[in-house]
């Protein structure tokens, strides 16, 4: 309880601080999402980006400066899937690490005494990853490619806070912490036979609404589908109908509604 009351005094102190009109630039320029909240929302949303950017540990790597620019535009992305959540803004994320641009991580390493049963892949190229009970790490260029187009599906941003959110409850597995059990059954029912459609028409060589990348895992799934719920509510809304409601009704935000506005 007292960890709670000196949270509240220091997010308190730090939002008496008027919000910088600088940032209120690049939350024009830099995050596509913005343009198509409310006052009400982006009033909201303010507060949480403040309050991100001065909490969490800030590291800008391979060279990278660390900019209010950087700093904001990610907040805000991250911010905007808690935006009507109970929420202690990522409370297991303290640190957020990027880079300039796109990394390309080594390929495993056996250990000495491992079998090797598969040909092991080469270098892989990273856009962001994060990690359990640590920080995410991001590419500045594709987060600045991503967060510009609010239409595209693809988010970077998006992507890994929503692993973080899937992790709130101890591992990362495709289903965040939910309401009660019958939340968590509607759950399993529409992500497992919406899983199953894509991977039957992946298999037929058609093109597909969340693409191949979402039949990874169940947590790649989630993430996958998070970005487009964002990124592409009525394309869900009306070929995904469950999955959208689903969605909607876990994040509290009917994102449908908020683009037709602008439709």
């Amino acid at each position: 309880m007292i960890f709670s009351w000196l949270e509240d005094r220091r997010r308190k102190k730090i939002l008496e601080q008027p919000f910088p009109p600088e940032w209120i630039a690049i939350l024009e320029k830099r995050v596509g999402h913005w343009a198509y909240l409310d006052a009400e929302e982006r009033a909201h949303l303010q507060q949480l980006v403040q309050v991100f950017v001065a909490e969490k540990d800030w590291e800008g790597l391979g060279g990278l400066t660390m900019t209010d620019e950087i700093r904001v535009t990610i907040a805000a992305e991250a911010c905007l899937l808690i935006l009507a959540l109970e929420h202690s803004l990522y409370r297991q994320v303290h640190s957020v690490l990027v880079y300039p641009k796109t990394v390309v991580a080594p390929p495993p390493v056996p250990s000495f005494f491992g079998i090797v049963k598969a040909p092991i892949e080469g270098p892989m190229p990273v856009l962001g990853q994060a990690m359990q009970r640590g920080p995410v790490v991001l590419v500045w260029d594709a987060v600045r490619r991503d967060s510009a187009n609010a239409r595209d599906g693809h988010n970077v941003v998006i992507h890994e806070f929503a692993h973080k959110l899937d992790m709130l409850d101890g591992g990362a597995d495709g289903v965040p912490p939910l309401a009660d059990d019958a939340t968590y059954q509607r759950w399993i029912e529409v992500f497992t036979r919406e899983y199953e459609d894509l991977k039957r028409r992946t298999e037929r060589g058609q093109k597909t609404y969340l693409g191949e990348y979402a039949l990874t895992n169940g947590a790649e799934f989630f993430a996958v589908a998070t970005e487009h719920f964002f990124e592409q509510p009525l394309t869900m809304e009306r070929d995904h109908t469950a999955m959208y409601e689903v969605l909607r009704d876990f994040y509290r935000q009917d994102t449908a509604a908020r683009a037709r506005r602008f439709k």
